[in-house]
């Protein structure tokens, strides 16, 4: 594996650490004033996000412009900030956040307490005091709703049709696939029966007719073209 040599092109062109100092050029400083104010509002909000904590930027540019970022409210925040750090203060940081965490739980019992007196209203309760507008919307969205419900029952029943469908295209193979077995296994039988040697010839024999000493009729054990003409012309012959 070749490795590049100090004096290679991507060697110069490798990001090096950049100076921490005042930057003279004022385009230059303007462009790196946009890119960083950008990445650290950026990462305000990626805090605020992922830690679940109150974030407060404030930003001056060198031209006095104001920029800023909170999660909840930047005055609130400043608020807060000043009772935590003043002195004087005779509340704690724990009372502080005692009182933060008291509004958040306000915010959320709030937030249940809409969402069950929805669901109230989408159960058809609790609507003899809302306006035409609200109960206009509470409509729209029960027909959405409706319509989310039939389209997912209709697929749910046409999947079980495709199912029961295939499920007896393999049934009548199987059935077809036996037949033709039992079809065979018949044909194997009669071409058994049918063989020479089989158990036909002493079947014939013994329909045949037996004398009154219980042995064989002469005719039976004659040849088939047997011709007793022939019988009395060999005897004359011995003579």
């Amino acid at each position: 594996m070749a490795y590049p040599n100090e004096d290679s092109p991507q060697k110069k062109l490798a990001r090096g650490k950049i100076e921490i100092k005042r930057i003279e050029n004022t385009t230059s400083r303007q462009v790196t004033f946009c890119k960083r104010r950008n990445g650290l509002l950026k990462k305000a909000y990626e805090l605020s996000v992922l830690c679940d904590a109150e974030v407060a930027l404030v930003v001056f540019s060198s031209r006095g412009r104001l920029y800023e970022y909170a999660n909840n409210s930047v005055k609130d925040s400043i608020e807060r900030y000043k009772k935590a750090c003043d002195p004087s203060n005779t509340e704690s940081v724990a009372e502080v956040n005692a009182q933060f965490y008291q509004k958040e739980a306000d915010k959320l019992r709030n937030q249940i307490r809409n969402l069950q007196n929805s669901n109230r209203n989408m159960l058809g309760e609790s609507i003899g005091g809302m306006p035409i507008r609200e109960l206009k919307s509470l409509e729209g969205r029960l027909e959405r709703g409706i319509r989310r419900i039939r389209s997912k029952k209709n697929e749910l029943l046409f999947a079980e049709i495709e199912y029961m469908q295939t499920r007896e295209i393999n049934l009548h193979n199987s059935i077809q696939l036996l037949r033709a077995k039992i079809a065979e296994n018949e044909r194997k039988q009669q071409d058994m029966n049918v063989m020479p040697g089989s158990s036909n010839t002493f079947e014939e024999i013994q329909s045949q007719q037996f004398d009154s000493r219980n042995y064989f009729q002469v005719d039976a054990l004659q040849p088939a073209n047997y011709c007793p003409q022939q019988q009395d012309q060999i005897a004359l012959r011995l003579v």
